[in-house]
């Protein structure tokens, strides 16, 4: 299945204003019906599935994914973690946006087909400025997420590591809106 063709269709679909949507939540459910009635009927799409209906138990960075695409017959799963920032705290989301990444990567060592981090934002301070250093650049420039991520803000008492090398690209909708689409 190619999903990430779905996932981009579905955003030029927000482009051309066919579809709205305008928090997380209506990005969630829209994203899942357009995903469910382009999909083949074979496959399950279910919304803040807990980690333990795949029989992962142990303790993961979160414990439930926002979409989850899956063959009850097959071994096929796909999952996909979503952010629609609405209220600012730049360096705080965007370690969320990190912390989306890590979990993709946990859901696909533990036989996930396919994984996907996706995030959009209207608010340019996401994905463009001149602070580049740290967490922002990951997200302003083309600095690789990799490596340990600690916590931007506060106590700093939070901490893991991405194994893989993640390049954001955004991509542009309208004048401030943007998306990105991560394959893990």
């Amino acid at each position: 299945m190619n999903l990430p063709r779905y996932i981009h269709s579905f955003f030029e679909l927000v482009k051309l204003q066919k579809i709205e949507i305008y928090n997380e939540f209506s990005l969630q459910h829209e994203l899942g019906l357009y995903l469910r009635n382009h999909l083949d009927s074979s496959f399950k799409i279910q919304f803040e599935r807990n980690i333990k209906f795949f029989d992962i138990t142990e303790n993961l960075i979160k414990k439930e994914l926002d979409i989850v695409i899956y063959n009850p017959t097959t071994n096929e799963r796909y999952a996909l973690e979503l952010k629609y920032p609405k209220n600012g705290q730049h360096p705080e989301t965007m370690f969320n946006f990190a912390k989306d990444i890590k979990f993709m990567e946990q859901m696909k060592e533990h036989g996930f087909s396919h994984t996907y981090a996706i995030s959009y934002a209207e608010d340019k301070l996401f994905y463009s400025g001149s602070n580049i250093a740290g967490i922002y650049g990951y997200f302003r420039s083309n600095n690789p997420l990799h490596g340990e991520i600690t916590k931007p803000t506060g106590k700093r008492d939070e901490q893991f590591y991405i194994n893989g090398s993640y390049t954001i690209q955004w991509q542009a909708l309208e004048d401030s809106s943007k998306y990105y689409l991560l394959e893990i």
